[in-house]
């Protein structure tokens, strides 16, 4: 049956339009308060402790959006979708029209709920309007969104600072505009009924056959142990780079300029997650996992011994580092995305949502710890810290494979198989003595 929208229907236009939403709600609003953090005090007076309020509640926000979104997205994504732009786009127009601390502060904390509510609906909506084996490598590209946003950030700062009104007027833009780019690609791109069944002609389960029940069941949160352990290990390693990651460039000797070119290599390092996309769509989620974690325990390690350099050996390590970092964290939330499909297709959207949450928790955990120990032990230490706890994640992954096994299956025969993936991947079980199928299907 013809649709409507021809040129919105492409899968790629829906993939992109969603890693636009990405790049918006986390790498141009949340995650720029930090970058742009220095310029607003001198220009509202905002104190040091007022701005450390407003990031934890901001991270409580993202927490609140994301727990919506677990309850919103895997039966009304679109309506996730609108909210995600609303509160992004209005919270960061309000940061910039702010004249008050308290004004900037609400709005800032209101924006955050964007990102929380925007990654579970585009993982519902890249499941359901794209075929099954192009899901794991459109969630990687979609995910990699941050990256962009984060360069986006940092040029705007390098361009426009000190007027972050301007900065962050554009990000309002383009968040409403990336949002209704969202609904414009998947309206076109649901498949029209055809009367014949519950499948349509793409072979993809309508939203009636493929909708889960409102609350998993417990099965579904013991087979989750693994991905939250983990998830919580990177969020708290990670908040050392993300909140203290410019104090420790700027304390050992470098120029602004380079803590925010730093700021865009890291970013630079996050888009090219869509380089390798592909290679890690191919990949078991727990291997995507333990490859990429590594590569932020490394990347953090390497920031910590550059602290102890000068000159252009500092520039060098800290740029190789940010980079390194930025697609290493990228692609291991991927990871993560996958990671829950994999256990449960129907409620990759919940549990997204669930494993995001952690995240930050994790962050708000270590950015409070990592606080405390600036002033006794200094940077360098901290961030060697914060390398093991990320380094301690890989080891569950590697070892939570066998106990899964013993779990009931978590998905409905009657519902859409799983990807195929890696020819790595463990097959599924034989039943009876039927002979094993071939390896690499699930």
């Amino acid at each position: 049956m013809k649709r409507t929208f021809s040129f919105f229907a492409a899968p790629a236009v829906l993939v992109g339009s969603g890693t636009a939403l990405v790049a918006a709600t986390y790498g141009l609003v949340r995650l720029a308060y930090g970058l742009f953090l220095p310029d607003v005090q001198d220009a509202i007076g905002l104190g040091d402790g007022p701005a450390g309020w407003i990031a934890s509640g901001s991270s409580v926000v993202y927490c609140i959006g994301a727990l919506v979104g677990f309850v919103l997205a895997p039966e009304r994504p679109r309506t996730a979708v609108v909210l995600a732009a609303l509160t992004a786009g209005l919270g960061v127009a309000g940061m910039a029209a702010s004249t008050t601390p308290l004004v900037f502060g609400t709005a800032a904390v209101v924006s955050s709920a964007g990102a929380g509510l925007a990654s579970p609906a585009l993982v519902r909506l890249v499941q359901r309007d794209l075929s099954a084996e192009r899901v794991n490598g459109a969630q990687a590209v979609v995910n990699s969104g941050t990256g962009p946003g984060l360069v986006a950030a940092g040029v705007l700062a390098l361009v426009l600072l000190p007027d972050w009104r301007v900065a962050w007027a554009v990000a309002a833009v383009v968040t409403v505009t990336a949002g209704a780019a969202v609904l414009l690609a998947d309206r076109a791109a649901a498949p029209a009924p055809t009367g014949t069944g519950p499948t349509t002609g793409t072979g993809r389960a309508t939203d009636t056959e493929r909708r889960p029940s409102p609350v998993p069941p417990l099965a579904w949160f013991a087979a989750h142990r693994g991905p939250v352990l983990v998830a919580l290990l990177l969020g708290a390693g990670s908040a050392a780079v993300w909140t203290y990651g410019r104090t420790l460039l700027v304390d050992a000797g470098a120029p602004t300029i380079l803590s925010v070119v730093a700021w865009i290599a890291l970013g630079t390092g996050g888009a090219s997650v869509g380089l390798t996309s592909r290679w890690l769509g191919r990949l078991p989620s727990r291997t995507a996992w333990a490859h990429t974690a590594a590569a932020v325990a490394l990347a953090t390690l390497g920031l910590g011994l550059a602290a102890q350099l000068h000159g252009v050996t500092l520039a060098a390590v800290a740029l190789l580092s940010c980079a390194l970092f930025g697609w290493g964290y990228t692609a291991a939330t991927g990871a993560l995305i996958s990671w829950t499909t994999e256990l449960d297709r129907d409620r990759a959207a919940s549990g997204t949502s669930v494993l995001f949450v952690v995240l930050v928790l994790g962050q708000a955990l270590g950015a409070a710890a990592a606080g405390r120990a600036l002033a006794t032990v200094g940077a360098g230490p901290v961030f060697i810290v914060a390398a093991v706890v990320v380094a301690l994640g890989v080891v569950p992954a590697l070892a939570v494979v066998p106990a899964l096994r013993g779990l009931p299956a978590l998905r409905s025969p009657h519902r859409c198989p799983a990807r195929r993936s890696s020819p790595r991947s463990t097959p599924a079980e034989p039943a009876g003595d039927a002979a094993s199928p071939p390896r690499g299907t699930r």
